[in-house]
């Protein structure tokens, strides 16, 4: 996706922006990289005065399955749900939030409402791109909006928003589409990336407790 290896004639619908390469490249570098926090060691529990926020990126292929299947993060991702802590998704980043459980068995999303990576938009680059990277597109059979519609209280809380055209930009936010509810912000794919950010860092400067849908 950086370089748009083996992306054929689609390269330059599919692979990253340069922009997005440039930004990856200074983080790749940032010392902050290069020393993570061990997954292991959320284990004993987290401390809410180190954390502002939790995001859940995405991607796709079966690489993927480490992150979206490891109980450690699910973990994670329900102790920020109930401490009402401010949880953003993006793409395959919503089947991590989906399979994250509370207390009562449900999931943190029960209740909700959400985007994540459409099925249009799952299958469409699965079909242009299937001759060349086979399965590369789908992480699972199911797919997302599948997965992520069935732990919800009704599969109408996932919200799909319009056709997915157009990427946006710093200047054609409006291109793309998010869904807040309360300290909760979901988005479907690198086309939404900008107007997600931009309301990320909006409900992050909101004060605490205020939580608009």
């Amino acid at each position: 996706m950086l370089e748009g290896r083996d992306l054929g004639l689609l390269a330059p619908l599919l692979r990253a922006q340069a922009r997005a390469v440039a930004d990856h490249d200074r983080m790749a570098a940032s010392t902050a990289y290069h020393s993570p926090i061990a997954w292991a060691g959320i284990a004993g529990g987290l401390d809410e005065r180190r954390f502002d926020a939790l995001l859940l990126p995405g991607g796709h292929a079966p690489g993927m399955r480490e992150y979206l299947e490891s109980a450690l993060l699910q973990s994670a991702v329900a102790w920020f749900f109930e401490r009402d802590l401010p949880v953003a998704a993006i793409c395959h980043g919503t089947v991590l939030a989906a399979r994250s459980r509370v207390r009562s068995g449900d999931s943190v999303l029960h209740g909700r409402r959400t985007t994540g990576l459409t099925r249009q938009l799952e299958m469409l680059a699965w079909r242009l791109t299937r001759h060349r990277l086979g399965d590369y597109y789908r992480t699972y059979p199911q797919t997302v909006q599948d997965e992520v519609a069935a732990a919800l209280r009704s599969p109408r809380d996932f919200v799909a928003g319009p056709p997915a055209l157009l990427r946006d930009s710093d200047r054609l936010r409006r291109v793309g589409f998010t869904v807040r509810d309360g300290r909760y912000l979901s988005a479907r794919w690198p086309g939404d990336a900008h107007r997600f950010a931009h309301e990320l860092v909006q409900m992050l400067a909101e004060p605490a407790g205020r939580a608009d849908s």
